[in-house]
């Protein structure tokens, strides 16, 4: 396995590989591996000949006040384990390798980034489809993976890549939990064993949201504030939001339906944690 540092070394090893007609899988992440992220690699390394994990904290998805700083890294761990499954290039790129002096470009996709994390974080969704839009640029992958976790990301990632008519399979895989139900995050990290009990709150209000819907409550404000409730109940919790929406659009919704999606972003001490799940009928 290769560790590269810089875009033209990436690019020198990607265009060979290319030239003898291999097949390009892309896993972009900011690093410090768990069970989600090997999970994306499986599937980049089953369907593609060469896989490339960029590994690279961005600094411009990241407010002010937020972890950026404290962000966990760690490359010889997060190697051994890109390496134990398959991976054929890291690329660890610097800050300054990525927007060099005098850099001012940035890409923005709007509506589908405002509302969700888009309303609590400013900019966030800017400083994401501007790095994987030069990440994409830079590997030219075939597919490239993302996890749906993440999901406003991964369709705000979807529209950035058809928009710009960016000639890439963008695939969205599912959510990797604990065995107790918590969603696999690198900042998991941060709890402490009592928040780390308190944050099973989050996957608990899905499946509570999805009992409801069930029982027939197909209201969405109904559901959105029984969902609240349930979540207030736990001390250590405080909310960003709890949304139910169309899960393409990301728009609001009065009634659900069909299915929808309920996305939630909560504090468990100084910790944001966010989690999803579809809802159906």
């Amino acid at each position: 396995m290769h560790i590269l540092h810089t875009i033209r070394e990436a690019r020198d090893l990607i265009t060979h590989a290319r030239t003898e007609g291999k097949s390009i899988g892309l896993v972009p992440t900011m690093g410090y591996f768990h069970e989600g992220h090997l999970s994306l690699m499986r599937q980049a390394r089953r369907d593609n000949d060469l896989v490339v994990v960029s590994l690279f904290v961005n600094p411009i998805q990241f407010g002010p006040g937020e972890d950026f700083r404290e962000y966990p890294r760690d490359l010889d761990r997060d190697a051994r384990m890109a390496e134990e499954v398959g991976v054929d290039l890291v690329f660890n790129p610097s800050v300054e390798e990525m927007y060099p002096e005098g850099y001012n470009t940035y890409a923005a996709v709007e509506k589908l980034a405002e509302g969700l994390c888009g309303a609590f974080r400013p900019g966030h969704f800017r400083g994401v489809t501007t790095v994987v839009l030069k990440l994409f640029n830079i590997v030219q992958p075939d597919r490239a993976y993302f996890g749906r976790k993440d999901y406003q990301q991964l369709k705000v990632i979807e529209r950035m890549a058809k928009d710009l008519n960016v000639p890439v399979e963008v695939i969205g895989m599912p959510t990797v939990r604990e065995p107790d139900g918590l969603a696999m995050s690198s900042r998991n990290m941060y709890l402490d064993p009592e928040e780390r009990r308190a944050a099973l709150v989050l996957s608990k209000s899905l499946k509570y949201a999805q009992d409801l819907l069930n029982e027939g409550v197909s209201s969405a404000k109904e559901l959105k504030k029984r969902v609240e409730t349930f979540i207030r109940q736990e001390p250590l919790a405080r909310i960003d939001y709890v949304e139910i929406v169309n899960p393409d659009t990301l728009e609001r919704l009065e009634t659900i339906e069909d299915k929808a999606l309920i996305a939630l972003a909560v504090k468990i001490g100084v910790t944001r944690l966010i989690d999803n799940a579809i809802l159906t009928r």
